[in-house]
């Protein structure tokens, strides 16, 4: 696996919260295929068949013969057909991963799924938590038709058109590494042409600028903030993943920047849309981005072996597991209950305490699964622990844009 590349900070913050927990719990188990079940329900229709060799009960007493208690025979089948079902909720699952984009999906050869498959939809759910954050935190959001029209084309493009940009151009980089350590994903794998690639980057690049223009003239700003926000983004995105700068390949500075672009870049655009970006939520928005720094550090313990062999240095293999796992939750906790302590000098209490509620069973997760053992247990800590997050996110938007009314901005 990759260096803290979008798609694992992403089977994280939000993927946890809205992925089916079948398909969570189906990734610590061998993909099954398609074949696969249809040869144990083959196996199950042959057992049923070759019952029909075997004399009856009566006929075994009439000579004489012991019967074996067809309970074992029962037994037996149920747990074939189990089997049989048990595979083909797998292969269904593998199917669902293979749209999401979640690792250990299927392979198929539908183009438009492919490239579905390249922006994986999974990730675009924290870009789209952000922006209701942000609309939340501008304090004039309404339920209007038109403010709904202007919420959805933000979230259009903050989550399919520039995270789909992101995470194929980070594929798209990553090819020649993939070839080696995940060559069955789209690209190293030959299911895409290289010239397609390119096309859906710039499509979905341009189209997103596209998006951010049209919302600034909607909106009427007198400066393009969400064109200029959209173009920052863009530019972080390129340099996270490409060379020469690469800044995966860097800890703090790369597991930083992905941070800041899952919380802090979709914020600023959907408070842009509906209110006034004050440096004040910017500065507090930036530092809550360190506890995505943390985020971003959980998923790089897996993957530990093959980063070191790569020369990649995250932060598990810059520091070892124990300090690492001390840093990663250090800045998770630290940044929530700094914002905690924060949102009670503006007179937010009410906000403050259901933040620090959301705060404590993290803290909980923490000790109890990740760590001791951060490599065995990062889903299970990140399926328990990150939806308190993301409401804790929702929760501090929402003291903010209750903050703006209360001083009349």
């Amino acid at each position: 696996r990759r260096p803290s590349d979008p798609t694992r900070f992403i089977d994280t913050m939000a993927a946890v919260v809205f992925t089916p927990v079948s398909i969570q719990a189906s990734a610590a188990r061998p993909r099954a295929t398609v074949r696969g079940a249809r040869a144990v329900r083959a196996v199950s229709g042959l057992g049923s068949s070759a019952s029909a060799l075997v004399p009856r009960p009566s006929a075994m007493r009439a000579l004489g013969l012991g019967v074996a208690p067809r309970t074992g025979a029962r037994s037996a089948d149920l747990t074939v057909r189990a089997m049989a079902d048990e595979e083909e909720k797998d292969a269904k699952g593998a199917g669902v991963k293979q749209l999401l984009g979640i690792r250990g999906g299927e392979r198929t050869d539908d183009i438009w799924k492919i490239r579905l498959q390249l922006t994986k939809p999974v990730t675009w759910v924290p870009l789209i938590w952000g922006v209701m954050c942000g609309a939340a935190a501008s304090g004039h959001y309404t339920w209007t038709p038109e403010n709904v029209g202007k919420a959805m084309l933000c979230m259009f493009m903050s989550g399919p058109l520039l995270t789909g940009y992101t995470q194929t151009i980070n594929d798209w980089e990553d090819r020649e590494i993939d070839a080696i350590n995940e060559p069955d994903r789209p690209i190293p794998s030959g299911a895409i042409s290289e010239f397609d690639v390119q096309v859906q980057i710039y499509v979905l690049l341009f189209g997103g600028w596209a998006c951010a223009w049209t919302l600034d003239q909607w909106c009427e700003h007198d400066f393009p903030i969400v064109t200029a926000l959209t173009l920052f983004g863009s530019w972080i995105s390129y340099i996270y993943s490409a060379p020469p700068l690469k800044l995966k390949q860097e800890g703090w500075r790369g597991n930083y920047a992905l941070g800041a672009s899952y919380i802090a870049l979709p914020w600023w655009a959907g408070q842009a849309v509906f209110g006034e970006l004050s440096l004040d939520v910017m500065v507090m928005t930036v530092l809550y981005s360190i506890a995505g720094l943390g985020i971003a550090i959980v998923n790089d313990f897996k993957s530990i072996e093959g980063d070191r062999q790569m020369g990649l240095m995250s932060l598990p293999v810059a520091f070892g597991v124990e300090k690492a796992k001390w840093i990663c939750v250090g800045s998770i906790d630290a940044t929530q209950l700094a914002v905690a302590g924060y949102l009670r000098t503006i007179g937010e209490v009410g906000y403050s305490n259901a933040l620090l509620a959301l705060i404590f069973p993290q803290i909980f997760f923490q000790f109890k699964f990740f760590l001791p053992d951060p490599i065995k247990n990062d889903v299970k800590y990140q399926a328990s622990a990150q939806p308190f997050l993301v409401f804790g996110l929702l929760t501090t938007g929402l003291a903010w844009g209750h903050h703006i009314n209360a001083i009349g901005a």
